[in-house]
């Protein structure tokens, strides 16, 4: 794993500090606040173009990372941004997904329709990163218990939920990832 010299990265909710962890053909960001608490609150978020760059109202996860940047800045952490697109699938597969979403299929049913598993996405680099920062308890910013339960060497201390705000496009979606991906939402 290589990694990036630190960066200031001021932002609308608040200023931090970003660097970048290559792991094979992707990189990964971390953005954190200056002073890391002895066991700070941690996202891991994994990259959602629509949602996070683009505003789409079909998820959470824009929102998400937003309520997680206000809660960081104000109580000291990181958010680890891990590339993996679509659950792992990627971009291009994320858009037939959507596609078939359209059509009527939920979020898990779309990726079994592709070939896919409904959660594809791999946390190992998560525990190598937090080490690199000489982190071993962290108080998580998550609803999905799978990313608590990949934590092997890694202390939680606390599961810190965020809550979602439905709306019309993404409540079938919510519903999905709480019945069907275990999410405590």
């Amino acid at each position: 794993m290589e990694k990036s010299k630190i960066a200031n990265l001021p932002t609308k909710f608040g200023n931090f500090k970003i660097q970048s962890f290559k792991e094979n053909d992707k990189e990964h960001l971390v953005i954190f606040t200056e002073n890391l608490p002895e066991i700070p609150i941690v996202r891991i978020h994994s990259e959602c173009l629509t949602g996070d760059a683009l505003g789409s109202l079909k998820c959470d996860c824009g929102e998400q990372l937003q309520k997680a940047m206000e809660i960081i800045n104000e109580n000291g952490g990181m958010i680890i941004y891990l590339r993996q697109e679509g659950r792992g699938i990627g971009l291009f597969n994320k858009v037939n997904a959507y596609a078939l979403q359209d059509k009527g299929f939920d979020t898990v049913e779309a990726n079994h329709q592709l070939g896919f598993e409904a959660d594809l996405r791999d946390f190992s680099i998560v525990e190598e990163i937090l080490k690199e920062f000489n982190i071993k308890k962290i108080k998580l910013l998550t609803n999905n218990p799978k990313k608590e339960f990949s934590l092997k060497n890694i202390e939680v201390v606390k599961r810190i939920p965020i809550k979602p705000t439905p709306n019309p496009y993404n409540e079938k979606y919510l519903k999905t990832k709480k019945e069907k991906l275990g999410h405590k939402l």
